[in-house]
């Protein structure tokens, strides 16, 4: 390895933060911010609810008999049975999304890469709005669930089948194939909406096509929450191969990364985890392409720092915006999308502008 290629990759993972605030700590804060941010979370809604009754109430169900239950029936079902889930998933969902949109913009090297840039959530969407629209219960209450996951899959699949050429998966194949695909699924999935009659199941439709997490349950977070720890656990343990692959094919190869191998690995880990998340939450944009910039602010570009901050950090970010859809227009409530496109376009817009060099333009 030459001086020069250790240099480039030493400057591009070095941690903005590190004088200001060691790693350690800055973890500490950010888990103390997320348990914060749960409590305030569960608390808020139309019925208030006390911090300390929160988690009497948890600890009650964690551990029956511990605690003598001095509070009301209803109390216990608001916090256990409607506002825990939903508050639990948002942050699953959320750090799931940052850490993907972490590695995505790693693995072609596009700063605008976000989750859903290679056709996953095009076949999610057509598997969710085909059992939506055709009523279909196989699995009961994990339906559509499993529908959108089995469309992820099936997009995830089609682009793998597209890009692979000689055995090797190139970016731009990658995403070229992406590109394709989400376009034929997103025509089948407007033509399943187009044929519609029935204007409740339409509006259904479109709420789950912009992001939810109305329909949170205790059942619905088991998966993803594994699939969240274990992909963000392989990715770090990939922090090495994503930090020389950020910085170049050529820089990746001298590091001894088998690139082609490495690409079909992350790749698939990626597609599988948002289509995991996506299933559950619909299709939340944004997430996974600001948050990790956020995060590349604090801590730089090292990826062993980048994807537990990132994941954290999504969480929290995610709560917070589920707390504004829930509240915002109460008695209603907006599809998360919409709040996370008007957060985050403007900010990304600034970013660019700031960054200008960094994402390729001149200073």
């Amino acid at each position: 390895m030459s001086q020069a290629t250790t240099t480039s990759v030493q400057a591009t993972t070095q941690p903005l933060a590190a004088s200001r605030l060691g790693f350690g700590a800055l973890l500490a804060v950010l888990a103390g911010a997320l348990l914060l941010s749960i409590t305030l979370a569960v608390m808020v809604g139309p019925v208030p609810l006390a911090p300390d009754l929160v988690w009497r109430v948890a600890l009650h169900q964690l551990a029956p008999g511990l605690i003598e239950p001095d509070w009301e029936a209803f109390q216990e079902n608001i916090i256990w049975e409607i506002r825990f889930p939903r508050v639990l998933l948002g942050a699953v969902v959320g750090g799931g999304l940052a850490v993907v949109g972490a590695a995505m913009q790693a693995l072609v090297r596009n700063p605008l890469a976000d989750p859903y840039l290679l056709g996953v959530s095009s076949g999610a969407s057509l598997g969710a709005v085909a059992v939506i629209l055709l009523g279909i219960t196989w699995f009961g209450v994990f339906s559509l669930s499993i529908a959108a996951f089995l469309g992820a899959l099936l997009a995830f699949i089609c682009v793998y089948a597209l890009a692979r050429q000689g055995g090797r998966l190139t970016t731009g194949r990658l995403i070229l194939s992406g590109v394709a695909v989400s376009y034929v699924l997103a025509a089948l999935t407007n033509f399943l909406i187009y044929n519609a009659r029935d204007g409740n199941q339409v509006r259904s439709v479109l709420f789950w096509m912009l992001g939810g997490l109305g329909g949170a349950r205790w059942e619905f977070l088991g998966l993803p929450a594994v699939a969240l720890i274990a992909g963000t656990l392989a990715l770090t343990v990939q922090s090495r191969s994503l930090n020389a692959l950020s910085v170049g094919e050529e820089t990746a190869v001298t590091l001894g990364v088998d690139t082609n191998r490495f690409r079909k690995q992350i790749f698939a880990l990626t597609s599988l985890l948002t289509g995991t998340l996506v299933a559950v939450s619909g299709g939340i944009g944004f997430v996974g392409l600001m948050l990790p910039h956020i995060v590349r602010l604090l801590v730089g570009a090292d990826h062993r720092r980048l994807l537990p901050v990132a994941a954290l950090s999504g969480a929290i970010f995610l709560i917070w915006v589920d707390v504004l859809a829930r509240v915002i227009v109460a008695p209603e409530e907006l599809p998360i999308g919409i709040i996370t496109a008007l957060l985050g376009a403007p900010f990304f817009i600034w970013l660019m502008r700031r960054t200008s060099g960094a994402l390729g333009g001149g200073r």
